[in-house]
């Protein structure tokens, strides 16, 4: 059985579709916020499920845990995100938004919503609601396979 092109292959598609995307919202966090994807991801994060450990963090945002703990670091430099002491761990920290990171927080979802209706602008709604149907479907089935791993 012959295989298809590399570039035909879902998994080779959507690692371009992410690069491309990353670059190009990369550069629009930069010009518009003036902070890096990977900062505006944490903060994203942090501003909508606060408060967060590092781990949950790095869940929330899709990094591992030292991506996690930089980026946050950074945002702590900048005076956007505080860092506390847990409670329940006495060598965990706990990350909340400062007001100033609340409000680039806003102008991150802004952005993240503009981004995904210029991105997306070139489907229908039908079409969207079917791909983010497909999407979350392969989400759930790959995580309920990862999840089986565990066990």
């Amino acid at each position: 059985m012959t295989q298809p092109a590399l570039e035909r292959f879902l998994t080779y598609r959507l690692h371009v579709l992410n690069k491309i995307t990353d670059r190009d919202t990369n550069r629009a966090y930069l010009a518009e916020c003036g902070i890096p994807l990977g900062e505006a991801r944490c903060l994203a994060a942090i501003g909508r499920y606060a408060p967060l450990s590092v781990n949950d963090l790095a869940r929330a945002a899709n990094l591992n845990k030292g991506q996690a703990s930089r980026s946050a670091q950074a945002l702590v430099d900048r005076g956007l995100v505080e860092k506390t002491h847990s409670e329940s761990d006495g060598r965990g920290v706990v990350l909340a938004p400062t007001q100033a990171g609340m409000a680039q927080y806003q102008r991150i979802i802004d952005l993240i919503a503009r981004r995904n209706d210029e991105i997306f602008s070139c489907l229908n709604a039908d079409e969207q609601q079917a791909l983010g149907g497909l999407l979350d479907r392969l989400i759930g089935h790959l995580q309920a396979a990862e999840g089986n791993e565990e066990d």
